[in-house]
């Protein structure tokens, strides 16, 4: 197994390393995802009172969201370790066995990208989640044989942005599967006040609430947002982010003031000068903007149509009349989206 791709540090030492990554410790300093944080207390109180380990858990969700912070989260409230990789690294089901077989008893493993793993890989998993058992195939052909070799009871956190390519076999044994959700502004104005007193910057409540209305309703966007302003009220200013700070430092990192960056403008610019508002194809689209089609659908697209700003149809993609109101463009008469998605 390589190394590179699994860490097999003390929950507490990653966190430490981890402090620039504003990562919560504990299940009380996590914001927001209030029910998720309700059943989580529930799952790992009554594991702890049993003496056990917690249920394997599956968190599912857009980048950004915390998946990562509440898996070192469980193994913190559990106080054990944990053990870090991801689904395109276990090339082979030897990489997931040597994994397991170094995991003490109660230890965390988490999986991120977890709809990722080979099928091959995927199998060695099931008697592992289930029995604790690892099945190890010895030699070839004929003379093949099977060892099935004892595992410490442990908990699998998987994390997923795509929900739809795990296996039904696979989701299944997990005990509790979660949905993150986007986070309103006023939890993300609570996590940038947070953030700000790790790193030490003062900032106005406004200023708070300034880059958090800004930050796509993710956390990591949030913190990501604070740093580039911290560093431009250092050089720029005196250190203090007020809320004509932030205005102005977001202003020169290209974020405006519905948080679309240069990416977002780019695409709505392309759909609604060239090609006219649409319909136009995803491959198209991303040729005329200088990025990779799954890069537009992942990360750009559902940010743009939760705001109303475009829509995919079966022909293709249709700016919206918001988009057109954003880049400061008179909406087309007869409307900028067909009446229906199927027109």
């Amino acid at each position: 197994m390589r190394e590179e791709f699994l860490d097999p540090s003390p929950t507490t030492d990653i966190e430490e390393a981890d402090e620039a990554g504003l990562r919560p410790r504990r299940l009380s300093e996590f914001v927001g995802q209030r029910e998720l944080k309700e059943h989580l207390s529930i799952v790992l109180e009554a594991a702890k009172m049993r003496g056990q380990p917690a249920d394997h858990l599956l968190l599912a969700g857009p980048p950004g969201l915390g998946k990562t912070s509440l898996a070192g989260i469980v193994a913190v409230e559990m106080g054990v370790h944990m053990h870090i990789t991801s689904g395109p690294a276990l090339e082979r089901a030897g990489d997931l066995a040597a994994i397991l077989t170094k995991l003490s008893d109660g230890d965390v493993l988490f999986i991120d990208e977890i709809h990722r793993l080979s099928r091959a890989v995927e199998e060695i998993l099931y008697p592992a989640m289930e029995d604790f058992q690892l099945d190890i195939v010895v030699g070839k052909g004929p003379a093949a044989s099977s060892i099935r070799l004892s595992l410490p009871p442990f908990t699998l956190v998987g994390a997923t942005t795509r929900t739809g390519m795990i296996t039904g076999p696979l989701r299944d044994r997990f005990g509790l599967v979660a949905r993150l959700d986007y986070y309103a502004d006023d939890e993300l104005e609570t996590i940038v006040r947070r953030a700000a007193g790790i790193l030490r910057v003062t900032i106005t409540a406004e200023a708070a609430w300034e880059i958090a209305r800004r930050s796509r309703g993710t956390p990591r966007i949030a913190n990501r947002l604070l740093r580039r302003v911290r560093d431009y009220a250092e050089v720029r200013g005196d250190g203090t982010i007020s809320v004509t700070t932030a205005q102005d430092g977001l202003q020169l990192f290209g974020v405006d003031g519905r948080g679309l960056d240069k990416v977002d403008r780019a695409i709505l610019s392309a759909i609604c000068k060239q090609f006219h508002g649409g319909p136009v194809g995803l491959s198209t689209l991303a040729i005329s903007v200088g990025e990779q089609p799954e890069t537009l659908e992942d990360m750009y697209e559902p940010f743009l149509i939760q705001q109303g700003m475009l829509a995919r149809t079966p022909r293709g993609r249709v700016a919206m009349a918001a988009a057109y109101e954003h880049i400061g463009l008179t909406p087309p008469a007869s409307g900028a989206a067909p009446s229906s998605l199927f027109d």
